[in-house]
């Protein structure tokens, strides 16, 4: 299925600024959420074709919501892309044990993003 709906999710409105205008002059319709609550919500009302979550957020971390969104089966096969400062092996291994599909470290390299996303259509 080609990928048009992208949730993005972070709690710094300068990563979810940046993200949202680089997905929308891809051509992408870009939602975002600035926690996991949110998150839901949005999902609910309008399920995205990915979602991109930061891990660092208030309440629930990125981690966890990987884990809730990846185990519901409103959303199977749903792909999450985490984006996020932790840096360390250990926390990528997590992130995909938790359910996503890739893990991107900040700063975000556009283009790797974008081929990556493609690549999933």
């Amino acid at each position: 299925m080609p990928i048009s709906k992208v949730l993005v999710v972070d709690d710094s409105k300068t990563e979810l600024h940046y993200l949202a205008n680089l997905l929308t002059q891809q051509g992408y319709l870009v939602r975002t959420a600035e926690n996991a609550e949110e998150t839901l919500r949005l999902m609910a009302d309008d399920r995205p074709d990915l979602v991109l979550l930061d891990v660092v957020m208030p309440g629930q971390n990125g981690f966890q919501l990987t884990r809730t969104i990846t185990r519901d089966p409103r959303y199977a096969g749903l792909p999450v892309i985490l984006c996020t400062s932790k840096n360390q092996e250990t926390d990528r291994v997590w992130g995909m044990r938790q359910g996503a599909l890739d893990y991107f470290t900040k700063p975000i390299d556009p283009s790797e993003l974008l081929a990556r996303i493609q690549a999933l259509g």
